[in-house]
C-alpha cells in the first residue's frame, strides 16, 4: 500500500471510530437535557465556522479589510479612467500628442520680396488636428535631383504646438550665390523633417535654384525670412 493511500486509510478510520464514539456517549447519557445537547452542537457548529473563517475577516473586521482592499484597488486607476496616456510616476496619466506629419498639415506659400526675395513657407494644422513641429529645420527639396536646402539660422528652434488658429512659418531663399548659374523652378517640395514619410509639393512663382537655405520654423512671418 502507497504512503498517501495508508495516510487516507488511517484518516478514515480514525473518523470512522469517532462517530462510533459519539454514538456510544449519546446512548449512555440519553437522560440528560436536550438543550445541553443542542447548545453543544451550536457551540461545535461556531467553532466549525470560525475554523472555515481567515483570521481578519470575520465579522464586522472583516468587511472592513475587504473594503480597505477595494479601496485600495480602485486608488490604483485615479487619474486614469480611460486607460490612455502615458504615467506621469504620481499616480496619474498624462495625455500624449502626436507630433506633426505633413499630411496633418495645410500648407501655403507667398512670395516675399525682403533680402532679395524668397518664399515664405505657411503651414497650419488641418481641422481637429493637434500636433508638434519638431525643433528641427524643415525638409525643402527641389527639383528631380532633390536638391535640398540647407540652414539659414546657425541653431534649431523651439518646438511648435499647432492647433486651431496657430500658424507656422519658414522662409526659404532659393538662391544665395552671386552667379548666373541656378535652375528654375515651379515647385518646391516640403516635409516636417528628413523622416516625414508624406511630402507634399507646393507651387511657388518661377524661382532660380543655386544653393538654397531655409529657416527653422517660426510663430511670426517677420522672424522666418532667410538672410544669407
Amino acid at each position: 500500500m502507497s504512503g498517501n493511500r495508508r495516510r487516507a486509510f488511517l484518516v478514515s478510520a480514525v473518523v470512522a471510530g469517532s462517530a462510533l464514539l459519539m454514538t456510544a456517549c449519546q446512548d449512555t447519557d440519553g437522560g440528560k437535557d436536550k438543550d445541553t445537547g443542542a447548545a453543544g452542537s451550536s457551540s461545535s457548529a461556531g467553532a466549525a465556522d470560525d475554523a472555515a473563517t481567515p483570521s481578519g475577516s470575520s465579522g464586522a473586521g472583516g468587511d472592513q479589510a475587504a473594503d480597505k482592499s477595494k479601496g485600495s484597488d480602485a486608488s490604483k486607476g485615479s487619474g486614469n479612467t480611460d486607460g490612455s496616456g502615458v504615467d506621469t510616476g504620481d499616480g496619474t496619466r498624462e495625455k500624449v500628442e502626436q507630433g506633426c506629419g505633413a499630411n496633418d498639415i495645410t500648407w501655403s506659400t507667398r512670395s516675399e520680396s525682403q533680402a532679395g526675395g524668397y518664399v515664405l513657407i505657411i503651414a497650419k494644422a488641418k481641422s481637429g488636428i493637434t500636433c508638434w513641429l519638431p525643433a528641427e529645420l524643415p525638409t525643402v527639396a527641389f527639383g528631380s535631383d532633390g536638391t535640398e536646402a540647407g540652414p539659414a539660422e546657425q541653431s534649431v528652434g523651439e518646438q511648435i504646438k499647432l492647433t486651431g488658429n496657430v500658424t507656422a512659418y519658414a522662409g526659404v531663399n532659393p538662391k544665395t550665390t552671386n552667379s548666373d548659374g541656378g535652375k528654375e523652378l515651379e515647385s518646391i517640395i516640403v516635409g516636417v523633417g528628413n523622416d516625414d514619410p508624406n511630402p507634399v509639393s507646393l507651387p511657388v512663382d518661377t524661382i532660380t535654384v543655386d544653393k538654397p537655405i531655409v529657416t527653422n520654423w517660426h510663430t511670426s512671418p517677420t522672424e522666418a525670412v532667410p538672410f544669407s
